[in-house]
């Protein structure tokens, strides 16, 4: 088999995965808190005719070496956690972080996940969840009459309640951050799980250490550029063609070869 028949492939393979990465991004241009993913690329291994620098003679080094390449592989997917875009939305259910840091969610089966989200729900018993109806960590529970509630930057829930004059403190919204969000894996539904590569979560206050703050009537829009996304789509379809046009090109000298052979 002619190799850059293969090296050409590998190139197809590379630039449709980041096509579908594209695609992701601009299909969650208008999701809450979502974050763009960039495909990682390297080289795959080299075929080795002449190693640079073997000797020519007792005095002597080649200056360069023969080595062909095999292509391109993925080294993996990144989630960018460059801070979206805030939208007023005026909402008192709506809270973005305005800086780093992620909600904690009590999942189905009793895990922890995250979320950047802040499109909170308040669900039949009273509790602050998520937009799925997930129940934030710590607990936020509301009490009967709950007229309006509060959301202060430093996370302090407070809440107008009946007849009362002054505001009840029903508790504190805590971020966590890790050392590697980027290795954080995805799980759809706006939520991620910790992982080896993110490291353990450390808990802080809004505002405090290097936790953004929150913003009550706001949300945190997606990060991902449109613009920035529609120039890589065109850099991504050139490349694809060219190495479309390389396979074709291959298969032509073999035929070629074999007619005059």
């Amino acid at each position: 088999m002619n190799p850059a028949l293969w090296v050409s492939k590998t190139g197809l393979a590379a630039q449709d995965a980041k096509m579908t990465a594209i695609s992701n991004n601009l299909a969650n241009v208008n999701t809450t808190g979502f974050k763009r993913d960039r495909v990682v690329f390297e080289d795959l291994f080299y075929q080795t005719q002449r190693a640079p620098g073997v000797a020519l003679d007792q005095n002597n080094n080649t200056p360069g070496g023969i080595q062909y390449g095999s292509g391109v592989k993925i080294l993996g997917t990144e989630k960018s956690f460059t801070v979206g875009a805030m939208q007023v939305t005026s909402k008192e259910l709506d809270v973005a972080i305005t800086g780093q840091g992620f909600f904690q969610v009590e999942t189905a089966a009793g895990d922890i996940a995250y979320t950047r989200a802040g499109n909170l729900k308040i669900n039949a018993d009273g509790v602050l969840t998520n937009a799925q109806g997930l129940a934030l960590i710590p607990s936020i529970e509301l009490p009967e009459g709950t007229k309006s509630i509060g959301i202060a930057k430093d996370g302090t829930v407070t809440a107008q309640v009946g007849g009362e004059s002054e505001p009840a403190n029903l508790g504190q919204i805590t971020l966590v951050n890790f050392v590697n969000p980027a290795g954080l894996e995805a799980l759809g539904g706006n939520l991620y799980r910790e992982t080896t590569a993110s490291g353990e979560a450390t808990e802080g206050v809004p505002g405090e250490e290097a936790f953004g703050e929150l913003e009550q009537g706001s949300l945190e829009g997606s990060n991902v550029q449109v613009v920035e996304e529609m120039v890589d789509m065109i850099t991504v379809q050139r490349a694809y063609e060219m190495n479309a046009k390389m396979v074709s090109a291959a298969d032509d000298m073999l035929k070629y070869l074999n007619q005059q052979v």
